[in-house]
């Protein structure tokens, strides 16, 4: 039973392509996508194990207290027991950490002014206020929708130009009539979604909250569907330095400057210690997330997701949810 829960945002540094193999459009390689929203994802078992191998290293040169609560996080190695390996197997005990699925939540769109805003929607905030409640989060958002045609700005928009809001090669009316609202939104995304560190990402913060737009769903779903970034990649031989055969290929990435957040969720652990006459779990579910959660220091607030590792794609910079934190009154840059 899931007791204690825990939201990580991750933001996107540098193209995240999270593949799912060959694909039948015209893009070789696409992204992950929800299969009736088609917005970006990236299923949460990449997320669990991405962060089983950054905490977990070299398990070998681990002591076996690490090893143990590693195990206890994540279950032990899905393979039989060895003589060195505690004795376990990944068949004794489930992991106590639960990732859900990253979901998107701000997505970088081109602009006319302000070079890009962060554009969302009415859906997708709703979503993301659904699961953040469900975690005891307590949102009291009032999320506008946006009419047809029309988008919904922040108060001191940086990305209007005129009355208009130009993004790609579409034009949209601006609408300031729920400006309190989006501000709310901006504010509290800046001060609780993106990394707090002083001066590394302030200009981020202010710039959510001068560049926020809230899209039509349809013009959201269109944007995350066709303004993705497509690289174009091609192997060559090292003899004659042309193409290899026929090695040429398009990959789809999530462009930089993407927000998303994933739902961590944990369980009391399922490894059991002796305790007088009892057996009670090893760690309590609080204990799992604050161990989760080390990884931000650990790793330096950085890990790496997805494909094409060694040529600086998926550098996403990661950040947890501040529990201390107040809803909708928070400081502002």
């Amino acid at each position: 039973m899931i007791a204690a829960t825990k939201m990580l945002y991750l933001y996107v540094e540098t193209p995240l392509h999270a593949g799912v193999g060959s694909g039948l459009s015209s893009i070789d390689l696409p992204i992950q996508r929800e299969r009736t929203t088609q917005y970006p994802m990236i299923q949460g078992s990449g997320i669990k194990g991405k962060m089983r191998a950054a905490m977990e290293g070299d398990r070998k040169k681990l002591s076996p207290e690490d090893r143990a609560i590693i195990d206890t996080l994540f279950g032990p190695p899905s393979k039989p027991a060895d003589d060195k390996d505690n004795g376990i197997s990944g068949s004794d005990h489930a992991g106590a950490l639960i990732a859900g699925d990253a979901r998107i939540l701000l997505f970088p769109v081109r602009s006319l002014t302000g070079v890009f805003a962060y554009t969302t929607s009415h859906d997708v905030l709703n979503r993301f206020m659904r699961d953040a409640n469900r975690g005891g989060k307590s949102l009291d958002w009032t999320i506008p929708e946006a009419k047809e045609h029309t988008v919904l700005v922040t108060g001191k928009s940086s990305v209007t130009a005129g009355n208009a809001v130009v993004l790609e090669e579409f034009s949209f009316a601006e609408d300031k009539s729920a400006s309190a609202h989006v501000d709310n939104i901006a504010r509290w995304i800046a001060n609780n979604a993106l990394p707090q560190t002083v001066e590394e990402y302030k200009y981020w913060r202010n710039k959510v909250q001068n560049s926020l737009v809230i899209l039509p769903e349809d013009d959201f779903r269109d944007f995350v569907v066709n303004a993705t970034e497509i690289i174009t990649r091609i192997s060559i031989d090292r003899a004659t330095k042309t193409a290899a055969g026929t090695a040429l290929w398009t990959e789809e990435h999530l462009p930089t400057d993407t927000l998303l957040y994933v739902p961590i969720y944990a369980t009391q652990a399922r490894k059991m210690k002796k305790e007088g006459d009892k057996e009670v779990p090893m760690m309590l579910a609080d204990e799992i997330l604050r161990r989760a959660a080390a990884l931000e220091q650990s790793q330096d607030g950085y890990i790496q997701l997805g494909g094409d590792e060694t040529v600086g794609r998926g550098i996403v910079r990661i950040h947890w949810e501040n529990q201390n934190s107040t809803n909708n009154k928070e400081r502002s840059e």
